[in-house]
This record gives structure tokens, sequence and C-alpha cells, in this order.
């Protein structure tokens, strides 16, 4: 499976960089590939190189004003013209979504999924794994939306909260 996982390429603190590095084992000792941002800075660099260590294989779609950054050594990169066009080339090669702890660009990546699935145009899995309780806040939203007629479809359908990496692992080989 190719798991695309968003998340920061901010450093971070081992309380989130733990169950990152734990996922990315994860999705390495099973034989997944990870399809990421390519970045080879802080949470991603984290998940690259655990993913590798454990056998897994790395597929990084950057884009061209970070392309300084691009992990060297991937299986398989490409550099984006632009943003748009890399979350479409990331979505593309994916079998499967994860969004980890991240800023505006993981959010915005979030909710291209969930618009994407709630029009039906895509029904691969997407998992938010909420380390730490980071996406309470937006978890609270969306059974908001839910609640009051803004969805079309149950935000079950939509998408699986997993408090820890295991669960969102047991969610995506079950979603197979």
């Amino acid at each position: 499976m190719k798991i695309c996982v968003f998340l920061s390429a901010a450093e971070l603190s081992e309380t989130y960089t733990r169950p990152a590095r734990e996922f990315a084992e994860l999705i390495g000792s099973a034989g997944h590939t990870l399809v990421w941002g390519g970045s080879n800075t802080g949470l991603m660099r984290v998940v690259a190189d655990g993913v590798h260590a454990s056998g897994g294989r790395l597929m990084g779609v950057s884009v061209w004003f970070l392309a300084d950054k691009v992990r060297p050594g991937v299986d398989d990169m490409v550099i984006a013209a632009d943003l748009a066009e890399r979350k479409r080339l990331l979505l593309e090669k994916a079998d499967a979504v994860v969004i980890m702890v991240g800023g505006t660009g993981t959010l915005d990546e979030a909710t291209e999924i969930l618009e994407l699935k709630k029009h039906g145009q895509t029904e691969m899995p997407l998992v938010l794994l909420n380390t730490a309780g980071f996406y309470d806040g937006l978890k609270t939203q969306f059974k908001r939306m839910e609640d009051e007629g803004f969805l079309p479809r149950p935000l079950s359908e939509l998408v699986f909260f997993a408090d820890e990496p295991a669960k969102a692992m047991a969610y995506l080989e079950e979603s197979r």
C-alpha cells in the first residue's frame, strides 16, 4: 500500500516525534511505501528515516521552491511546479492518506482530501492521527458540521480519528 502522510516539516518535541516514528516503522515493517512531501527536515525527516530504516520505500513529491530541502537517495522523487500540483500528485500516487500534526499547509492538504471524499471523487481511506489531542478542536468542529447539516455524508465515512499509530495502521489495513 502507498500511504500518503501529510505532516509538518518543523522540528518538534518528542511528544510528536515518538508517535510519528512509531507510525513510520509500522509503514516500513509492513512493506508499504511512504508518499510524502519529500523534505529532509523536521517531522518529515523523522517519518522518512523510520520508514527507510524499517524496510519501506520512499516516494516524495516536493515543489520547486522547497527543492533545497529534498531528501537525497529517495526511491522516487518528483518536483512539482506549484503547491496545487504537489497535492494532486501526492494524492494520485496514494492508496490511503494519514494526516499527522502540522500547520496551515497540513490543514490545507487535509481539507482537500476531505472535499474530494465529500463529493465522491475518492474513497481512499483517510486517517487523522490525533497525537496528544492535537486535532481535538478540529474533530469538534467537524462533528458540529455534521450535526448541523453541513456534511452530505456521515463524518465516519469521511475520516477516521486515531489517537495512536497502531490504531491508524489497523484501520488502513482493514480498509484494503
